[in-house]
């Protein structure tokens, strides 16, 4: 079936948008024939510095024709809605229209409508300018004297179906059938008709890489194959291939020298400066005791050289040489101060305007750090110092050039002047888990002061009323929020979480402008929204949604022991017991309701077995007596698995009171008395979690 290709030329589209941009050229067309009526057979996109293109498969040459009752006012209705129909179905008399009888509206027009397809070519040069011009960019421009707006000026727009020239004309652009290849390699123009061509052409007199996952796997396998040659090791960074594939339409990957002079820097410093500034990437000598960086960088040029490229490695080497001079510079200037010396700059540097400077955040870090030590099981006054020390380094110049090394350049600086280690750990990982990707602290220092400045951070925002809402999120709470659960979880931290945000919510009391029974409030609040994040946690790991609210139904704000009574119920809810003695549960609670509704009374308390009650009354009082003193000893010693155990040893009595014995009977103080032991099924199995939100 005929094929459609679009290619739309410009001038260097940033390498950040590219993949994104393709993926919205594929969307727009997949949706507008869709619309139309036409199913494509499939649409592909490629991107690159400067073209989007797309090939679209299996177009039929027409629209289908389409077949429409279009419904109309009651017969003999008034004139004037007679005429709005007819302009509405295209009509131009009433006559052309049928009566149908349709139940509850009675006889009304309808209006038998047929409209034939239309050539694609026709669609085609209607939706491609209308894509182009509704296209969304994160920025865009405009240029000359037109009103088009696109990411870059564009320069050409190729368009042909079926073999053949689709013309339309947008922002003074008319389409055609030339494309343009690599600037300096093979410009052209060159005249193409379909995709294979198109591609071929562009490949070999282009010298155009079309597909961006083949630029990338080449830049990734010359990049490999010029270490391996020299016994080095590439270091790979997936989002700086991904940035550089954008970068370059005929990648060439070089590799160039360093000078070794330069290795005495941290190697954050140096692969940073590569990667920012120069785009380059970091090599790695697996000779060296520590695994270092070697003296060397790998960069992607857009040419191919007559001498190999040397010039061009040499001249990279040059410009990072200059860049390695400012960071060596930046080195020497911040190791001349103390961090304890940067303490008091912090002040100038405003934190929220509500909120105060960072100094006054680093001043309620420490508090908070030194009330959540004995929990954490670390010193009060080494936590204090860390977070004193933990963002000195963003008033160093280095951190100043390149913020991406906060953290990191406290933790060099502190060694260097004789901090502990742990300290010095603690300024670098405090920051940590940035996002989802990033494992959090697990030095309980460290732990602590990363759990006490998010902490703080939630604190402050709740405190000040600037919570996230909807989708928006400009401070990241969501993202600290689920940094201190997963800090809390992953190290095993038994604290209340209530009790530390009420420590936190404490400094914030005047700065809120708040009396102590808002912050109640506030506090509260913030529960609930830790809570939610953990609920959103446990459900991204596997577990079931109503397992987690029936825990969080008991109250509790240990997170590791809720975590862990979660945990033992989706166990026992996977066995046959907990499958019985959920259903048991269900009927117990289900006649109580019903009970208790209609007698206006709760049937609480313990249930007396007399005489005349089936056995199987007395057998069910005896084992909930010791189901639930078994259950209670596990439960103190916060033995949930065993807990659950004690409980399905309920399975057996409870299914056999329910086959023979009647609860609702005629002798109410015998009815009474077998509610209560229903009663004692439900509080018993209330105790680990409640039952009543378990689905299934």
């Amino acid at each position: 079936m005929p094929q459609l290709l679009l290619e739309i030329l410009s001038e260097e589209i940033p390498a950040r948008m590219q993949a994104r941009a393709q993926a919205d050229l594929e969307r727009a067309l997949m949706d507008g024939f869709t619309a139309a009526g036409l199913l494509p057979a499939g649409v592909k996109g490629f991107s690159g510095p400067r073209r989007l293109t797309a090939v679209v498969e299996g177009l039929a040459v027409r629209t289908p024709d389409v077949s429409e009752d279009i419904p109309g006012p009651r017969e003999g209705a008034p004139e004037a809605a007679i005429q709005g129909f007819l302009r509405k179905a295209g009509l131009t008399s009433i006559d052309q229209a049928h009566i149908h009888d349709v139940p509850k509206k009675g006889r009304i027009y309808v209006a038998h409508v047929r409209r034939p397809g239309r050539a694609t070519t026709d669609l085609i040069a209607e939706m491609i300018p209308a894509i182009i011009r509704d296209f969304h960019w994160p920025k865009s421009m405009r240029w000359g004297d037109g009103d088009l707006r696109w990411v870059r000026p564009i320069s050409r727009i190729l368009c042909t179906f079926d073999g053949e020239v689709t013309p339309f004309e947008v922002g003074g652009i008319v389409s055609g059938d030339l494309t343009e290849g690599h600037r300096v390699m093979g410009r052209g123009p060159f005249r193409v008709r379909r995709f294979e061509d198109y591609e071929e052409t562009l490949r070999n007199r282009g010298q155009v890489i079309l597909d961006r996952e083949e630029r990338k796997e080449m830049i990734a396998h010359e990049a490999r194959t010029l270490c391996q040659a020299q016994a080095l090791e590439w270091v790979e960074d997936p989002g700086l291939l991904e940035e550089v594939a954008g970068l370059a339409e005929h990648p060439v990957v070089l590799i160039g020298d360093m000078d070794p002079a330069f290795l005495d820097l941290p190697p954050e410093v140096i692969r940073l400066s590569m990667r920012t500034h120069q785009k380059y990437f970091a090599v790695r000598d697996p000779r060296r005791s520590d695994g270092g960086l070697a003296p060397k960088f790998i960069v992607t040029a857009n040419l191919l050289a007559s001498d190999g490229g040397a010039r061009i490695a040499q001249g990279n080497a040059r410009v990072l040489s200059a860049r390695l001079n400012d960071a060596r510079f930046f080195w020497d200037n911040d190791r001349r101060i103390r961090l304890e010396d940067r303490f008091d700059r912090l002040g100038d540097l405003v934190y929220h305007e509500r909120l105060g400077s960072v100094r006054d955040k680093v001043e309620r870090t420490a508090g908070l750090a030194q009330a959540l030590a004995a929990r954490t099981g670390v010193d009060p006054e080494a936590a204090a110092r860390a977070a004193r020390l933990a963002k000195c380094d963003l008033v160093s110049d280095m951190v100043g050039e390149f913020p991406e090394l906060e953290g990191v350049m406290g933790r060099y600086y502190a060694r260097l002047q004789g901090a502990p280690e742990a300290v010095a750990d603690a300024i670098r990982d405090h920051y940590r888990p940035k996002g989802p990707g990033e494992s959090p602290p697990v030095a309980p220092l460290s732990a602590t002061i990363a759990l006490a400045d998010k902490l703080d951070t939630l604190a402050g925002f709740w405190a000040i009323d600037e919570t996230p809402t909807g989708s928006k999120d400009p401070y990241a709470l969501r993202r600290a929020a689920l940094g201190v659960i997963r800090i809390i979880l992953e190290g095993g931290f038994r604290l209340s979480l209530g009790e530390a945000l009420a420590t936190a919510l404490r400094a914030f009391s005047t700065v809120a402008g708040a009396d102590a029974s808002s912050m109640g409030d506030r506090q509260s609040a913030l529960l609930a929204f830790l809570a939610d994040r953990l609920k959103v946690y446990l459900r991204e790991q596997g577990v079931r949604h109503d397992l987690i609210d029936a825990v969080f139904s008991l109250g509790g704000d240990d997170l590791v022991s809720v975590v862990r009574r979660v945990e033992a119920l989706g166990r026992f809810l996977d066995t046959e017991d907990g499958v019985n003695l959920l259903a048991g549960y269900r009927r117990a609670a289900n006649i109580l309701k019903a009970e208790e509704k209609k007698d206006g009374r709760s049937y609480s308390g313990i249930g007396q077995v007399s005489a005349d009650d089936p056995p199987e009354a007395r057998i069910l009082s005896e084992a909930l007596g010791a189901a639930v003193a078994a259950a209670g000893g596990a439960l103190e010693a916060e033995d949930y698995s065993g807990a659950m155990q004690a409980l399905s040893g309920l399975r057996g009595p409870v299914d056999a009171f329910f086959a023979r014995v009647t609860v609702n009977v005629e002798d109410l103080s015998s009815r009474a008395e077998r509610l209560k032991l229903l009663s004692q099924i439900r509080d018993a199995l209330g105790r680990v979690a409640d039952f009543s939100k378990i689905e299934g």
